[in-house]
């Protein structure tokens, strides 16, 4: 059977295509002229050249596919423009939906996110039910994430098969773009001075792009999934980077009363036109706690995170070793990017 990943050079594109491959299906990927092929150059995928914002695109990709699994989205979006994240997360859903079902696939799985369900309340965790409860200008990514689940909604409403899924905090191999490895290469540079006091659920990639498959042959359209890891402090998740790429965990947790007020500061800097390495939102959000509670998923699909997170942070680092993109390895640019 022909799976086509839309976002297929992408982190957990790639690592979804590789798992997909391993238990004999036949993938084709969408990605554009200009995608670097680092993360799947290894991999005998088919290559569509096209874009979730162009519609004739996605048909030419879709044909002769059987189903879709739309990861194809603006993650980085601390480094990204608001337009550009509602355009690539809600309209760009919004065409592979629709192109989907004019051509009758049998499937969807919409890839959204954690962010997608908001803050929980304190002492408690995230689930299914919750709902997205932040302003839109608190959090846009996890507001883009929610529209594009509402989308999903609507065309399951008018025959479309789609089940959505919502990974936490993804860590592993082939994280091209540095999404979540960028916790990795800045604790290794030693560019984090003290932690934030929330938390984080924390899974391995190669978890996730399982339970993308047991959504596909097992969930319910409509509904969501949260494929979640483990509940970790800042501190834990810290001292596990710190293991494995050899330096000492930063000593220091701020207190939440700092942390907001860096948010503000932060904010302030990007509306007069200063480039950080971290957003308002992040700041914010890292003086919460956003933990979670998988057991929708463990009940209706059978999934439950096998990879420990310490082997996962391995695997992710020995990657950027294997790419010459780890601090002290040949080939690190200044800026620690490979590309």
């Amino acid at each position: 059977m022909r799976a086509l990943i839309t976002g297929g050079t992408g982190f957990l594109g790639a690592n979804l295509a590789a798992y997909l491959l391993r238990q004999g299906w036949t993938v084709r990927i969408l990605r554009r002229a200009t995608s670097s092929l680092k993360a799947v150059e290894d991999l005998p995928v088919e290559h569509a050249i096209g874009d979730v914002l162009d519609s004739e695109s996605l048909r030419w990709a879709m044909a002769g596919c059987a189903v879709v699994f739309h990861t194809a989205a603006v993650s980085a979006y601390w480094r990204t423009p608001g337009s550009e994240i509602l355009r690539v997360n809600v309209e760009g859903t919004r065409n592979v939906l629709a192109v989907a079902r004019d051509l009758g696939l049998d499937r969807v799985v919409l890839t959204s996110s954690l962010a997608a369900l908001g803050v929980p309340a304190p002492g408690t965790l995230l689930t299914e039910e919750h709902p997205f409860n932040l302003p839109p200008r608190r959090f846009l990514y996890g507001y883009s994430k929610a529209m594009a689940e509402a989308l999903a909604r609507a065309f399951v409403a008018q025959g479309l098969e789609v089940v959505i899924v919502n990974p936490a905090v993804i860590l592993g191999p082939r994280d091209l773009h540095q999404i979540s490895g960028s916790l990795l290469l800045e604790m290794a540079r030693r560019r984090v001075p003290a932690l934030p006091p929330g938390g984080v659920n924390v899974v391995a990639v190669e978890d996730v792009a399982r339970g993308h498959l047991l959504a596909l042959l097992r969930g319910r359209p409509g509904e969501r999934y949260i494929l979640g890891g483990e509940n970790l402090t800042y501190r834990e998740l810290a001292d596990r980077i710190a293991a494995v790429v050899g330096v000492p965990a930063p000593r220091w947790v701020l207190p939440p009363w700092a942390v907001r007020s860096l948010a503000a500061l932060a904010g302030l800097a990007g509306a007069l036109g200063f480039r950080l390495p971290v957003s308002p939102d992040q700041l914010w959000l890292s003086a919460h706690h956003i933990w979670c509670d998988g057991r929708k998923a463990e009940a209706e699909l059978g999934y439950r995170p096998e990879v420990p997170i310490q082997e996962a942070i391995r695997q992710a680092w020995e990657w950027y070793r294997r790419m010459g993109w780890a601090p002290g390895t040949p080939g690190l640019d200044k800026e620690g990017g490979g590309g």
